[in-house]
């Protein structure tokens, strides 16, 4: 592993802060419209949506997951904003790159990019959740395109979409794993019935959807009719690899420990106890290791070769974090926890890790639950037998 940079890529480096000196300015993060002209100087530049061609609204650069590495860290440094968050940019629009048409690359990409285009994620349902495969909502070809049923559940800030890309049962008489199929359609429609689900901390940042003979034109299929699954484990991977990233646990790993030093447990500051301090040892030798692991996944994938089983263990890496921070500060704010958590702009205070406690509990779900994150790791990595129920 090589984490030594070029002279090269530190001129690279150079010219990226200087471009943010010149053009972020932190006390305008909430203002909108100036964002929106940030990323697209910053997409001229060729800083963001790299993999996205220009005809598409991308910077179109060649491949690079060390200027790539670079970009992050220096944006991450000043808290300048990168991509557009949310499904589209981060799962839609590489799934399209890899199996959309030439008309679906056209129609949806660039308006995605820009914001324009929000998309929810109709995946899970009532009885399909770990089990995707189960999945039963259908799609009906006809003469005048899809006519779609059925119902979908935990989609994500579906209340804001604009469009969904959803996997459908297709060919009902088709194996399990088969006859399913991806397609997208607008959700400001008859028949689309949008449902938030309070959550524990109150939000409401899910929702179920129920689709009562909604329409999609007949070329919003993405891919082969009856190959969404294999369509659909495009899209998982972007998941998992967004989800599994260290950049969302080292900056969590940060304020934990700000956390315990404005904190008193038995009368001394909590960073100088000594179990919360054995605990936040022990808790960054794992964020060490996933840290210095995603540094050799990156030294791999500069070099143009897989990272293995390694990399099929991002997601579940995360997700143990998650939970390890969300005990060390629950011992930490004490009753505090008790506390109802604050919501939207009000989540100040030691109130808010309230919400990262009970979020860690959601982690171990999205993208892909952790025991089936556990299964993947010992089948396809390490070529475990399949279980008993298959036998």
């Amino acid at each position: 592993m090589n984490l030594r940079y070029t002279e090269e890529q530190e001129l690279f480096r150079a010219s990226i802060r200087r471009f943010l000196s010149e053009h972020w300015a932190p006390e305008r993060a909430r203002d909108q419209q100036f964002v929106a002209s940030f990323r697209r100087r910053a997409t001229q530049e060729g800083y963001l949506y790299r993999g996205v061609p220009r005809r598409y609204g991308g910077s179109e650069q060649s491949p690079d997951v060390v200027r790539a590495q670079i970009i992050r860290e220096e944006f991450g440094f000043v808290r300048a904003p990168m991509e557009v968050p949310g499904n589209g940019v981060a799962l839609l629009v590489p799934t399209l790159l890899e199996w959309g048409t030439g008309a679906q690359k056209e129609m949806f990409i660039e308006k995605t990019v820009i914001g324009e285009f929000l998309w929810a994620q109709g995946y899970s349902e009532p009885g399909a959740g770990s089990d995707l495969a189960s999945l039963s909502s259908r799609g009906v070809l006809e003469e005048d395109g899809w006519h779609i049923n059925g119902q979908k559940i935990w989609t994500t800030l579906a209340q804001n979409a604009t469009h969904m890309f959803a996997l459908l049962r297709t060919e009902p008489d088709a194996p399990k794993h088969k006859g399913i199929s991806y397609i997208l359609f607008e959700m400001d429609q008859p028949g689309v019935s949008i449902r938030p689900i309070k959550q524990i901390n109150g939000d409401s940042e899910f929702c179920e959807v129920f689709l009562d003979d909604v329409r999609a034109p007949t070329d919003w299929l993405v891919g082969p009719r009856g190959e969404g699954w294999t369509v659909s484990r495009s899209t998982l991977r972007h998941e998992r690899n967004h989800i599994g990233s260290a950049a969302r646990t080292v900056p969590m790993f940060d304020s934990l420990v700000r956390l315990a030093e404005r904190n008193e447990i038995d009368g001394i500051p909590a960073i100088q106890h000594p179990r919360i301090r054995d605990a936040l040892i022990s808790l960054e030798g794992y964020l060490q290791a996933q840290l210095w692991a995603g540094y050799y996944q990156q030294t791999l994938a500069a070099r143009q070769e897989s990272a293995g089983v390694l990399g099929l263990c991002n997601k579940l890496t995360t997700t143990n974090l998650f939970h390890r921070i969300a005990a060390i500060s629950a011992e930490i704010i004490g009753d505090k926890g008790l506390r109802a958590p604050k919501l939207g702009r009000d989540r100040g205070g030691d109130e808010r890790w309230v919400n990262q406690m009970l979020g860690s509990l959601g982690q171990a779900i999205s993208g892909g639950t952790s025991n089936i994150q556990r299964n993947i790791i010992a089948e396809r990595g390490l070529g475990l037998p399949r279980d008993g129920r298959d036998s």
